[in-house]
């Protein structure tokens, strides 16, 4: 698609196609460039899910008559028996959606979009963006996403804590735990499966956090709590510019009443400012759930999310919601089963569930 840009006193030719696996090294400027981007917005995920999942990626660009990058879009393909087949920027990821210099690019990114997804066939088109971008598709606003500013120093951190969650943070600090800072995912991917194996829910593979670990390096952090020789906890978190994002985490049965999860978010706030990270990104959590509530308690204020369709071969947005009562039986279901089991059985349903 052509069009020209709106730039005062230059007219230039702007082009949005595929983007050539070559110039990802590119892409990853324009990223660092703009502050709209996220980590989410990053190529290395074109390299983790197609490796992890083998879902199709159709990254576009927008460039102008030089060749420069002036815009972005992630894609991913999926396709799935259960769950439809889908375009959808970004699967496993908060954010997503189009970047661009200026609003009339952002369009043509998206309007693009939508024509792949109807030359795809697919079901419908979905972009999570942090604000709406446009009235004539649907909205969805099931999440809110938590950011805010870390405090400077350790004690301020904590005096920004509301006061129940404050009093639990205290205690928590004043228990045995030690913290791991990790290379490997062995102690994770066990605190995280039993975690959500305990939740009712799918599991992610092995395979997918070992390629996260890889790709990113020291920005994916893995951390791990311990009460002695006892794990509790581990957390998977992300850097990215000014910011941390504690992305994947799961805590054993032990670390209910030992509050180590406590420690380990409140440990990571402190470690992160005194890197130079600015802002704490607690993520997502659906509206009115006890994840939503618990980081509130934490002092942050919800911001919903924005998720938008352009709908191709569906007649109404998607609803896959775990709240969904047709769902109760399979989460219960799912509790129930083996570790070793949800281990094997997990990926094959989660890898459609991003």
């Amino acid at each position: 698609m052509d069009s020209s840009s709106n730039n005062p006193g230059k007219l230039e030719n702007i082009n949005v196609g595929p983007v050539p696996v070559a110039t990802l090294s590119a892409w990853d400027r324009y990223v660092d460039s703009n502050d709209a981007a996220t980590f989410f917005h990053r190529a290395g995920w074109y390299r983790v899910i197609q490796k992890s999942f083998n879902h199709t990626p159709h990254y576009l660009q927008a460039t102008d008559s030089n060749g420069d990058i002036r815009g972005i879009l992630p894609l991913f393909e999926v396709k799935s028996l259960l769950f439809g087949h889908f375009l959808v920027s970004l699967p496993f990821a908060v954010y997503g959606g189009a970047v661009a210099d200026n609003e009339k690019i952002l369009r043509l990114l998206e309007d693009s979009a939508a024509e792949l997804a109807v030359k795809l066939g697919v079901d419908y088109l979905e972009l999570r963006n942090k604000e709406k971008t446009r009235d004539d598709w649907p909205s969805k606003s099931m999440h809110a996403t938590f950011v805010r500013e870390i405090e400077d120093g350790d004690e301020a951190i904590l005096l920004s804590i509301k006061n129940k969650q404050r009093a639990v943070v205290r205690k928590s600090i004043n228990s045995n735990f030690s913290r791991e800072i990790q290379d490997n995912i062995v102690d994770f991917f066990h605190a995280y499966s039993v975690s959500v194996r305990n939740l009712g829910t799918p599991i992610f593979s092995r395979k997918y956090f070992a390629n996260l670990k890889n790709e990113f390096g020291s920005d994916c952090e893995i951390v791990s709590i311990r009460d002695g020789d006892e794990l509790h906890c581990s957390l998977l978190s992300f850097y990215f510019k000014d910011q941390v994002l504690p992305y994947y985490g799961g805590g054993l049965p032990q670390s209910r009443t030992s509050k180590a999860m406590d420690y380990m978010y409140f440990d990571l706030m402190c470690r992160a400012g005194s890197k130079g990270c600015k802002t704490f990104d607690f993520g997502r959590s659906k509206i009115d759930t006890g994840p939503y509530n618990y980081k509130r308690h934490w002092g942050f204020t919800p911001q919903p999310l924005h998720y938008q369709y352009f709908l191709v071969n569906a007649t109404a947005m998607p609803e896959l919601n775990v709240n969904n009562p047709r769902y109760k039986l399979l989460i219960a279901a799912w509790q129930k089963l083996p570790l070793k089991l949800s281990q094997i059985v997990g990926p094959l349903v989660s890898k459609y569930l991003g």
